[in-house]
């Protein structure tokens, strides 16, 4: 199948828990395909991981199973010579990439991995028309007999039928394969930090001449000490102070011996009128640290008798109904304000704008130029029927007669039950709620554009208190740090083009009361270049379906651009879709959050 011909190796594991850094793989299996899709090797086997197996209910993997199992370092060669050369391919990649990551480094060893490839990202570029993209679901889908879920073996077995199938469409829809490339991992480069305990108040603001210190305030150390650093924080800790390791217009006060040097955050402190006091003093106010005022924690569930948190604004219009309802266009070609317009136009009227090439996809806007794009020659193969701007003018019913939807090629079996809201531009919905007693479930945002780009796009995350902060530099998330200390906020990468920021809403700390989902490009490259940026709203599993998009085109020049946000509303949360952009980079962006980012 010309550039979709490769080496692969197929893998999977069962795990003791969800996170690489702290729990160990039970289980694994790696089955390898050659360019012409026959298989040329298979390996699995039960593994020792001296350690609780976690979840048994789950993959079935007692203690007593697992005993006598060798342990990974006693497998890792036969492992490395499976994977070398070939690329890695498993459903939600980066999970069993990871955890492979890890096991090789507790072995002193390299994981010879240099890409990957999501069957999961690629099933969410294919948009087949299923209720979701498990890898039972897509088996099911396309006719892949799957006999034991959670068995390694039988699981990387039914992911060689659906990436045969996967590479299929990806091919008749003429699609880039979502590669990414891995480097060398060592293990201390990924480990993050451990956690540190969020203050459990608010921050009173400044310091005041002569005026006492309170519970919450952020309190940043510079230069030397003559108490050790780590004893100096543990005792302001120990107070219900809030120590930072940065100096922002958020800081209360800033503590060092030396507040006539040129350090970072003296020089800051200045700027921003940040009170300066020396150790002597700060020592002192220690010993009368005034009550502060907690967090709001989020409310508890109201009473069939209470008011209900009021329903989020839409700003109009509504994109519910009207003459594209259940359909949707991608716009190809014209200049970035013009293609803008015409896929807020497709929303206006009750559709969803596509950003790429898609089994989806039912309509093709295509303005100046557009004829020349590279999916034009598969668009027009596939049948799809293909408009002009005026279409898009037409009034309701001319253009709901115009509306034609592609032929079905499916069963009348695969047909998605349910599709997602499709949101504008400010946006907002409310998650759904968990039923009674259980947590909240994690949720992804998952933000894509049209590939290639020639440059970079990163995706990241801040997870912000009441005032608009971080509590601490680690709440920044983003690829050099991948993951917060508790885990709570993850990125994901699915491939070049495709991101994912995933939140474990129901471990969060009080503090945090919103978590806002950004983007930022590098040198020369602006949002203008990249085009339409989607998010996809995923209240449940990296497999589950969307609930809610929104294509958001608010940015031309602009460098960085605020997607979306997850927010507390009392009990509730929200999700908005934000598409706010600008012109300044990703450190500029960062330091507004209160970030400590380095000049």
């Amino acid at each position: 199948m010309g550039d979709y011909a490769r080496d692969w190796a197929l893998v999977d594991v069962e795990t003791s828990g969800l996170i690489a850094r702290r729990d160990r793989v039970l289980s694994v299996a790696v089955v390898t395909v050659g360019p012409d899709g026959e298989r040329t090797g298979e390996f699995s086997t039960l593994l020792n991981p001296g350690c609780d197996p976690g979840p048994v209910d789950i993959h079935g993997l007692t203690t007593e199973r697992l005993l006598g199992a060798p342990t990974f370092d006693l497998v890792a060669e036969e492992m490395a010579a499976m994977l070398q050369g070939r690329v890695l391919v498993a459903h939600n990649a980066q999970f069993d990439y990871d955890f492979l990551a890890y096991e090789f480094a507790r072995a002193r060893r390299w994981l010879p991995v240099s890409q990957r490839l999501c069957t999961l990202a690629l099933s969410r570029q294919v948009d087949p028309p299923t209720e979701d993209l498990k890898l039972g679901t897509l088996a099911a889908h396309y006719g892949v007999p799957q006999r034991r879920a959670h068995d390694a073996l039988d699981d990387t077995r039914v992911l060689a039928g659906v990436l045969r199938a996967s590479l299929r469409e990806a091919e008749r829809l003429a699609l880039p394969l979502p590669l990414v490339t891995c480097p060398p991992r060592a293990e201390s480069q990924f480990t993050p930090k451990p956690p540190k305990t969020p203050c459990a108040y608010r921050n009173p603001g400044r310091l005041t001449p002569g005026g006492p210190l309170r519970q919450g305030m952020k309190i940043a150390v510079s230069g030397e000490t003559t108490l050790a650093r780590a004893e100096l924080t543990g005792r302001g800790v120990a107070a219900g102070l809030n120590m930072m390791t940065c100096v922002s217009h958020r800081t209360s006060v800033l503590v060092t011996n030396e507040p006539a040097s040129d350090s970072t955050k003296v020089r800051r402190a200045d700027a921003e009128g940040v009170p300066v006091i020396d150790e002597d003093t700060f020592l002192k106010l220690l010993g009368d640290v005034r009550a502060g005022t907690s967090h709001q924690a989020p409310a508890p569930k109201p009473s069939a008798s209470a008011l209900p948190v009021p329903a989020p604004r839409r700003p109009e219009p509504v994109a519910a109904g009207g003459p594209l309802a259940g359909q949707r266009v991608l716009v190809l070609g014209g200049p970035h304000a013009e293609a803008a317009a015409a896929r807020t136009r497709v929303v206006e009227r009750g559709g969803s704008a596509a950003v790429n090439l898609s089994r989806s996809v039912t309509a093709v806007v295509v303005l100046a130029g557009g004829e020349r794009d590279r999916r034009m020659r598969r668009v027009v193969e596939l049948g799809i029927p293909v408009r002009d701007a005026q279409w898009l003018g037409e009034p309701t019913g001319a253009l709901a007669a115009l509306t034609a939807v592609r032929p079905a090629e499916e069963p009348a079996t695969a047909v998605r039950s349910r599709t997602p809201l499709v949101l504008p531009r400010g946006g907002v919905v409310d998650l759904p709620a968990p039923p009674s007693g259980t947590p909240a479930p994690t949720c992804h945002v998952t933000a894509a554009w049209e590939q290639p780009v020639h440059g970079e796009v990163d995706v990241v995350a801040f997870v912000l208190d009441e005032d608009e902060q971080v509590a601490f530099d680690e709440d920044f998330v983003f690829y050099g740090a991948p993951e917060n200390p508790a885990g709570t906020v993850r990125l994901l990468t699915g491939g070049p083009a495709e991101q994912t920021i995933a939140v474990d809403l129901a471990s969060l700390p009080p503090s945090a009361h919103k978590v806002v989902v950004a983007a930022a490009v590098d040198g020369d490259l602006a949002f203008g270049d990249v085009g339409a940026v989607q998010v996809a709203l995923a209240p449940g599993g990296s497999a589950a379906a969307p609930s809610a998009r929104a294509t958001l085109d608010a940015a031309t020049s602009e460098r960085t651009l605020l997607l979306a946000e997850l927010y507390r509303r009392g009990p509730v949360w929200r999700f908005r879709a934000v598409g706010q952009g600008y012109d300044h980079g990703l450190a500029a962006l960062a330091r507004g959050y209160g970030v400590d980012v380095a000049d």
